[in-house]
């Protein structure tokens, strides 16, 4: 299983499509962070001049541009806080999407796994029903039993029989969907998972009672809190951008009436310039972006609410559903052992003539039924332990 998740955290193509988002988010941040920079820039220009009939003039010029936009009122850093904000939850998402790829590959694994334990009980029971059936036409072929009794022998083993396929088909499309999930073709597990092995158990020692505070490492609940950081910088972004705006701009360059004279003779042309703009009328189109900034960060606050109870409930569920597995394992067992005893108990008696086929039927069908829930059950508890570490944003201390 750790094979198959390290597998899926390289090659899965929703992880990669995450972190591709995520160097999307970092570039962008680092836009907004150059907005807080002077800008600085250089030029050229070669102009041609004739005017009636004269001779034709020549200008040349190079020059640098500078321009920068002081942050008074901090909305560039704002909407920086904003995109740093955002690239942190995006990185919390892609280890939202880790989780719960790593979880789903478990999940497949150990449903693989019961599948196969269950493939393997059919086929036991199916060998006991086919040697029930050879008895029974012995004792048809001495005159002691009805051609009935081999027909429902018959009965019971081909229904059995019929579940091989059924398990099979299953085992198979469990096998496709893990080799999907590490990003390889449907067919490509078929010879490391083909051999049975043992349903993954999680420890008997497992604490059922788990703080609270331990869900604030789940990548999903760390988003919802980040994309109100977010929220409130692009309220105060709304804000900024009621207020005043200064910027300052300057050149400094060299005029020349020659390409060769641009290096001794030039004249040196500087400019400054700084300007401020206020916004005076806009007909509400500023303070409805400050209200429906104020509105998306109520949507986050609620969002981050709906986020951690349902991160509760996913706990909850878990923990009841692990702690019931349990029980229940433990009654299946003893009840398996049982039926266990009485079938073989049942089909010597049946040999000696002691019981009718009825009893026989009824105590194979009872065994196939235990056995088949115990594997379930066992299966069902690895899957309950799986879906506790993902309810929990990737396991506990």
């Amino acid at each position: 299983m750790t094979t198959l998740v390290t597998q899926a955290l390289q090659a899965n193509t929703s992880i990669r499509s995450a972190q591709a988002a995520l160097q999307q988010s970092r570039a962008l941040r680092d836009v907004s962070a150059a907005g807080l920079m002077p800008t600085l820039s250089t030029s050229g220009s070669m102009q041609r001049n004739r005017a009636n009939g004269l001779d034709a003039s020549n200008s040349f010029r190079v020059g640098l541009d500078a321009s920068w936009e002081p942050d008074i009122f901090g909305g560039q850093r704002s909407a920086l806080n904003a995109a740093e904000a955002d690239t942190q939850a995006l990185q919390a998402t892609l280890a939202d999407v880790q989780v719960s790829v790593a979880a789903e590959v478990a999940l497949a694994y150990v449903q693989l796994r019961g599948q196969q334990a269950q493939l393997a009980i059919a086929r036991n029971n199916l060998a006991s029903q086919q040697e029930t059936l050879q008895i029974t036409n012995w004792r048809a072929q001495a005159g002691l039993t009805t051609s009935l009794e081999v027909e429902q022998a018959r009965t019971a083993s081909e229904q059995t029989s019929a579940l091989t396929p059924l398990l099979e088909a299953s085992i198979a499309r469990t096998r496709h969907s893990l080799a999907v999930l590490t990003g390889q073709r449907p067919e490509a597990l078929l010879k490391q998972l083909q051999p049975a092995q043992p349903i993954p158990q999680p420890a008997s020692t497992l604490a059922l009672d788990i703080a609270a505070q331990t869900l604030r490492q789940r990548p999903d609940v760390r988003a919802a809190e980040l994309r109100i950081t977010a929220a409130l910088a692009r309220v105060s972004v709304a804000d900024a951008a009621r207020y005043p705006g200064f910027a300052i701009g300057g050149s400094l360059g060299l005029n020349a009436q020659t390409l060769a004279a641009l290096g001794n003779s030039a004249g040196l042309v500087s400019s400054l310039i700084s300007s401020l703009s206020l916004p005076l009328f806009d007909g509400g189109a500023r303070h409805a972006q400050l209200l429906a900034q104020e509105a998306a960060l109520e949507q986050a606050r609620a969002n981050y609410q709906a986020v951690v109870l349902s991160a509760l409930r996913d706990v909850a569920d878990a923990l009841v559903a692990l702690d019931g597995d349990r029980t229940r394992l433990t009654h299946l067992q003893s009840a398996a052992e049982a039926a266990g005893n009485a079938a073989l108990l049942a089909q010597q008696r049946y040999s000696s003539g002691l019981i009718d086929f009825q009893t026989v039927l009824q105590v194979q069908r009872t065994l196939l039924t235990a056995q088949d829930s115990v594997a379930s059950t066992r299966a069902d508890i690895g899957l309950d332990h799986v879906r506790l570490y993902k309810a929990l944003g990737g396991g506990w201390n």
